[in-house]
């Protein structure tokens, strides 16, 4: 039987539903694609009002310390000056779970950070791991839809996870994460937070750099192997989020090493990785951790739903002097974020307590909506221009008017054809995770062998071979254990 042409959701057939529409094989994605606006808008409305991924988390009030000023990279006001704190509210969370899921499910985790800074809030949305799955976002709704519930059961579906992973093999060097001893950790407080996407910044000479954001736990890195998380998702589903409240109730406040890795602007046109490739790192040999603040976490939330449930992080939240870069997934979160919040909570959804800046105070033209008028205890909520009677610029009413001295410097690019570039000739998608692979002992490789058999055994055989195909193109050793490891389950 013929299978069904794929279509948008009026009836139109897609040709490709592999690629997004960018300008040349490496650069940005275009408004212009209109199916992949279509296919994130309405994955974003998909379920309510809980977070589609990140559903379940945990949050928590503290400070960033900046111990490097940075002023040589970045006009940032809360990165210049050695000393200088800045209030944070930081949430983690599982991702595929739902809000009533176990904390220690195998499944990577949401490390995002809210900056209250002087110029306005910057978050740094990222996870525990610093790579994902994918490298284009038109396949992220299809991955997340892998990790949900089965449409007719109702129950996970590792036949669905599995076969989306062999399909695609740019997520191998996650998968190898995600499985490996590190695939569970321990507590919040016991794991390492990531940017992951590259990121821009810039200083007052106009100099551009390309920079990950790492941070590095202090309390130093505990998980739980696959026999210990199942037996704590049966014994206290969650745990996570009780070790975070009671350890800052305690005064043992966790803390983490921020770091960055920098990246002239001119020096990736040439590096041998692609640099905004969201599955590949920029090896420490290359770009070495630059140690420059710390990141304390010192006071728990008064009301949960008011401050970890809608708190509501965007990597389009950006300051002068961080800006973006051409990395894929980047720019569609950068529209994504925003639009799932809006649903989620409201188009005023910044004028809430725990997303209201600070230090800084909002004036836009923005009216009306869902909560209009919220007076926020930082400010003055909906109409903030200064003005009641305008809500339009410009005008005569001295309104607010725009700066010209934050603006970034232009990113040239050369731009090729706009076309759905397919990422997948070009792409290397084992060399990295054989690497991973090969850094191991015996002892951690057995555990990956052991924590992928379980759950790839209860897939089909078709789905077996090609992942057991992409195992040996990691590495011949890596593709043999886990076939051993199928062969006595």
């Amino acid at each position: 039987m013929a299978r069904k042409i794929l279509t948008t959701s009026s009836g139109a057939p897609v040709v490709d539903d592999q690629n997004s529409v960018t300008a040349g094989p490496r650069g940005p994605l275009l408004i212009q694609d209109w199916q992949l606006i279509e296919k994130l808008a309405h994955f974003n409305r998909e379920r309510i009002p809980e977070r589609i991924v990140h559903a379940k988390g945990s949050g928590a009030h503290g400070t960033f310390t900046l111990t490097r000023d940075l002023s040589d990279y970045t006009i940032a006001d809360h990165l210049n000056g050695k000393g200088k704190q800045t209030e944070v509210f930081a949430r983690f969370s599982t991702v595929g779970g739902e809000m009533g899921s176990a904390d220690a499910e195998r499944d990577p985790r949401g490390f995002a950070v809210k900056l209250y800074t002087r110029q306005g809030n910057h978050d740094i949305v990222g996870n525990n791991t610093p790579v994902f799955f994918l490298r284009d976002p038109s396949k992220f709704p299809d991955f997340i839809h892998t990790q949900k519930r089965n449409p007719v059961t109702n129950c996970k579906d590792p036949e669905a996870m599995w076969d989306f992973w062999s399909l695609n093999p740019q997520s191998i060097h996650q998968v190898t994460i995600l499985f490996s001893e590190r695939g569970v950790p321990a507590t919040y407080r016991h794991m390492n937070g990531y940017s992951s996407h590259t990121y821009s910044m810039w200083n007052k000479k106009g100099e551009r750099f390309w920079v990950k954001w790492h941070f590095k736990t202090r309390q130093g890195i505990q998980c739980l192997t696959q026999a210990e998380s199942r037996r704590v998702c049966g014994v206290d589903p969650d745990h996570a989020q009780r070790d975070l409240v009671e350890a800052i109730e305690s005064g043992n406040h966790p803390r983490w090493t921020v770091n960055l890795q920098i990246m002239a602007e001119v020096e990736a046109e040439s590096y041998h990785i692609h640099p905004f490739d969201l599955t590949k790192v920029w090896p420490h040999g290359d770009y070495p951790l630059l140690d420059i603040g710390v990141l304390e976490l010192n006071r728990n939330v008064e009301n949960y739903f008011a401050e970890t449930e809608q708190a509501a992080f965007s990597p389009s939240n950006l300051v002068p002097g961080i800006g973006v870069s051409p990395d894929k997934m980047l720019q569609a979160r950068l529209f994504a974020y925003q639009d799932a919040h809006r649903y989620r909570i409201g188009a005023n959804y910044n004028d809430l307590p725990v997303n209201y800046p600070r230090s800084a105070q909002p004036a836009n033209y923005q009216r009306g909506g869902v909560m209009a008028g919220t007076r926020c205890p930082f400010g003055n909520g909906n109409n903030l221009s200064g003005s009641a009677e305008v809500n339009y610029g410009p005008n005569s009413n001295d309104g607010p008017v725009e700066h010209s001295a934050f603006k970034e410097p232009p990113m040239p690019f050369a731009a090729g054809v706009i076309d759905r570039h397919d990422h997948r000739p070009e792409a290397d998608d084992y060399t990295q995770a054989g690497a991973l692979f090969r850094l191991m002992n015996a002892d951690q490789k057995q555990q990956l062998a052991d924590n992928i058999a379980g759950s790839l055994a209860g897939t089909s055989k078709p789905v077996r071979e090609r992942m057991l195909s992409q195992f040996d193109q990691c590495d011949p050793e890596y593709g043999r254990m886990v076939k051993e490891a199928l062969a006595i389950r």
